[in-house]
């Protein structure tokens, strides 16, 4: 059974304790609207077609920013870059699948490194390399993370083509977090992902949709990946959150669960977590937000276990509670698109940017 409640009516035993402010009241509305918009994405367009003089916007700068890219490509990269990124909104699967490449990258004898922008960063000189001493606010969730469970090399800094400029030496091929229309940064390969559920939305460039650019966009790259059919994100284990022990798939079934989340898609987290048999109550937060303790007061007077994604647990590891947890997953290929992408890493170690 899944409550479905938010981070808001999540915490509404403790409402009548906090004054709600006018500035409190405004950002209410701005992510209710925001919420809305989001909704519509997966509708019909004209649910969103309010939305049209900023798309006359947001359309031509797109397209003027991808044919001053073609006319004026950037200046090739030492080491070959192979961005993986998207051409949505949201979470579709992509850290998950860049630990894969590394994974297959290793196997194939290539040294890969990984940059990123490193998005909720606070630091302010770069390029900065991720350490293990770093803490996510630092460095960025997905930069961290990514770090934490492989140990290549991780490059952040706004400006990607730095980052690539920054890497070891020895480095064979750049795997590039996202980055797909940071145009600044010299690619060798190109690797989309897409949601399998929820894919190219109504089809329009954002605001009306969820498109950063159009769907003609995909011809151009190198492979398109969904998730869901060409790749599962798998749930492998259970991790507490402050002793890092790991307990099997099914140890909260049957059992209620606080479902954290800070994630593009949550849907999916939720899923994977009914999926093992967990009773949820989705709590659920912006992408990339900045966990604090106190966005935990809802679990006080409460019994259930806290649950977490992984992504979210390298944000709140420094005040983690003995009955917190994060779900650990993995990228699971098909087989012949496992044959695909080593041949497509291969290839691109082989060219430059």
């Amino acid at each position: 059974m899944t409550d479905t409640r938010d981070r808001n009516s999540a915490d509404a035993s403790c409402s009548e304790a906090r004054p709600v402010t006018a500035d409190s009241r405004r950002k209410g509305l701005l992510s209710a609207l925001g919420a809305v918009i989001e909704r519509n994405w997966y509708r019909s367009a004209l649910a969103n077609i309010w939305l049209l003089p900023l798309w006359l916007i947001v359309a031509p700068v797109v397209y003027l920013k991808r044919l001053k890219f073609r006319l004026q490509p950037p200046k090739p990269a030492s080491v070959p870059v192979l961005v993986v990124g998207n051409i949505t909104v949201g979470g579709t699967g992509k850290t998950p699948l860049i630990l894969l490449l590394i994974e297959r990258a290793r196997v194939l004898g290539l040294k890969p490194a990984v940059i990123s922008r490193g998005y909720g960063s606070r630091n302010e000189q770069w390029p900065l390399t991720v350490t293990s001493a770093l803490q996510a606010d630092e460095c960025g969730d997905e930069p961290k993370l990514i770090h934490a469970r492989s140990g290549v090399p991780v490059v952040v800094d706004p400006q990607r083509a730095r980052a690539a400029a920054a890497v070891p030496a020895h480095t064979d091929i750049i795997f590039s977090d996202d980055g797909l229309q940071h145009y600044a940064l010299a690619r060798a390969a190109e690797l989309v992902v897409m949601d399998g559920q929820r894919r190219l939305g109504n089809g329009w460039l954002l605001p009306v949709g969820p498109l950063r650019e159009p769907a003609s966009r995909l011809k151009s790259v190198d492979m398109v990946l969904e998730n869901g059919s060409s790749f599962r994100v798998e749930p492998i284990a259970l991790v507490n959150a402050l002793s890092g022990e790991s307990r099997p798939l099914d140890y909260f079934a049957g059992t209620a669960v606080w479902a954290v989340s800070g994630i593009g898609n949550p849907q999916r987290f939720y899923a994977s977590l009914a999926q093992i048999g967990a009773e949820t109550k989705p709590v659920s937060f912006p992408d990339h937000h900045d966990f604090s303790p106190a966005d935990f007061d809802f679990t006080q007077g409460s019994s259930y276990p806290v649950v977490m994604t992984e992504k979210d647990w390298v944000k709140c590891r420094a005040f983690a509670q003995p009955d917190w947890w994060y779900l650990q997953v993995d990228a699971v290929p098909q087989p012949d698109i496992q044959d695909r992408l080593d041949a497509l890493l291969l290839a691109t170690a082989q060219r430059k940017g």
